[in-house]
């Protein structure tokens, strides 16, 4: 077992090699845990930890996000932005309440960020048999009328249970403990549900290379075949049409400029927005504080905007990433388009030209959005520092040290929007970029692999035909020996992905 903790400062990561998990979890309690690591002032921004387990082995990997309803609001929205990149959430609650009103709110807003979403009841070995079945009849109840999740699976389970099968090795226990039914019919069906997509996957992508491949070959045997003079007058017409697609180019890249210039403008509309609404809110929260009690000191001030301005931004970041995520995808999707017909024309031009059949493959779609992992909250600035001006401020009369103090706290506070704002500016500017840039080279490279593939196959042909008539005999024979098994294997793949 091994324990790795990242952290948000430029210091290398600590690790923890443990033979057994109380040693693991000895390690892991001054980083993770309130008491260990409070308020982070370690700066931790990940822990990654290793373990023999066959669910893991399997290809699944399990987050544990920030809790909800806890004192740090900032928690719960850490968790709402990360849960859309995952395949599903489990849902923990515990049998008494099954399930509170904080709870409930967050469901509603979890429903729209991940695909499948199963609870786990926990510490139904408090119950009977009688107490459990009400328990999980008002959980369902709740989730169906009030969160709108319809027969939503739910499994009932006692960990302290199955920690203690685990111990002794009990498979009765196990079984008892609820934990068995959670690994078989979650998680395992989790791995194998995604293994059987990857499969079909890598078949269709397969099978979208083999007809590329298989045009390749036919199209070198029907140049081989062809009459010298003919196949000079059509490799001619074929360089046109490569001219013409390249002056397409230039135009499809003036359009992809044009809309990353105007999404990076729409960012700059956002951000300025944002400070906008962020100094509203900042002032707010010190307005707040001094109308419970004018008495209140900066450091008062400074410790309620420690609590409500890594949620606020937290909160705008998910928001904010979720709104580009679409709009990105929005414009690319055109260009993407504009990018598969272009690489197309190619093909199919040397088709039509060479007379050999063609079909474009499901997978020729090939420009998919790749979004960073989003694995931890932000590094949010919260803290005004101090203020030394405080101490002059008491000499003075009520009424002018309020002004003094409110003066320099709406200047401090306006120093906390630019930062932070800049922040979620800053990092999204750079997924823009590089989104715009990948799209960019990825379709130049696709598209000179396309033609150097296409016209190479007849050079490499024309080549052949000026070689003596019998190695041309030998080329053919081979190449469509060459056909024939490619056409067999292609089959196979198209069978396997409709099984």
């Amino acid at each position: 077992m091994l324990a790795r903790v990242l952290f948000r400062a430029a210091r290398p990561p600590e690790e923890c090699a443990a033979a057994n998990s109380e040693d693991l979890i000895r390690f892991l309690e001054g980083y993770v845990t309130e008491s260990g690591n409070s308020k982070n002032r370690r700066e931790v921004e990940e822990v990654e930890v290793c373990h023999p387990a066959d669910i893991l082995r399997k290809g699944v990997i399990l987050i544990d996000t920030p809790g909800i309803g806890s004192t740090f609001r900032h928690n719960t929205e850490a968790t709402l932005n990360f849960l859309p990149l995952c395949d599903a959430a489990l849902f923990l609650l515990s049998a008494d309440p099954p399930v509170t009103e904080v709870e409930v709110e967050f469901l509603k807003q979890v429903r729209s960020k991940v695909s499948r979403l199963f609870f786990i009841m926990n510490k139904v070995d408090y119950l009977n048999e009688d107490e459990r079945k009400a328990a999980l009849q008002f959980l369902k109840d709740v989730l169906r009328e009030q969160v709108g999740i319809e027969d939503a699976p739910v499994f009932c389970l006692s960990a302290m249970m199955g920690l203690k099968a685990r111990q002794t090795q009990n498979p009765a226990l196990w079984r008892e403990s609820g934990m068995e039914e959670v690994e078989q019919h979650l998680v395992y069906f989790l791995a194998n549900e995604k293994s059987a997509a990857l499969q079909t996957a890598i078949a269709r992508k397969a099978d979208g290379v083999l007809e590329n491949v298989l045009m390749l070959v036919r199209l070198s045997i029907r140049s081989m075949q062809m009459p010298l003079e003919e196949l000079q007058q059509r490799l001619e017409i074929f360089k046109k049409k490569i001219g013409e697609v390249q002056r397409e180019r230039l135009v499809a890249n003036d359009l992809l400029t044009g809309d990353s210039k105007r999404i990076h403008e729409f960012l700059e509309e956002q951000a300025e927005a944002l400070r906008a609404k962020a100094t509203a809110y900042l002032l707010g929260a010190v307005k707040e504080v001094l109308a419970m009690d004018g008495r209140k000191g900066e450091d008062s001030i400074r410790e309620r905007l420690d609590e409500v301005i890594p949620g606020f931004f937290e909160h705008h970041m998910g928001e904010a990433t979720t709104l580009f995520d679409k709009r990105i995808s929005e414009v690319l999707q055109s260009h993407q388009r504009r990018a598969d017909e272009l690489i197309e024309s190619i093909r199919l031009a040397a088709a039509e030209l060479f007379d050999v059949p063609y079909r474009a493959p499901e997978s020729a779609s090939a420009f998919e959005m790749t979004q960073e992992p989003y694995w931890v909250t932000h590094k949010w600035t919260a803290s005004l520092g101090l203020i030394p001006q405080e101490f002059i401020d008491r000499l003075l009369p009520e009424r002018v040290r309020k002004a003094r103090m409110m003066k320099r706290l709406i200047e401090q506070a306006g120093g906390l929007v630019i930062s932070n704002v800049e922040n979620i500016r800053w990092t999204i500017y750079q997924s823009l970029d590089r989104s715009f840039i990948r799209f960019g080279s990825t379709l130049d490279k696709r598209l000179a692999s396309t033609i150097e593939a296409t016209h190479g196959a007849i050079r490499i042909a024309l080549a052949k035909r000026k070689e003596h008539a019998q190695a041309v005999a030998e080329n053919i024979a081979l190449l469509k020996t060459t056909e024939t098994e490619l056409s067999r294997i292609k089959a196979h793949l198209e069978q396997d992905a409709r099984a």
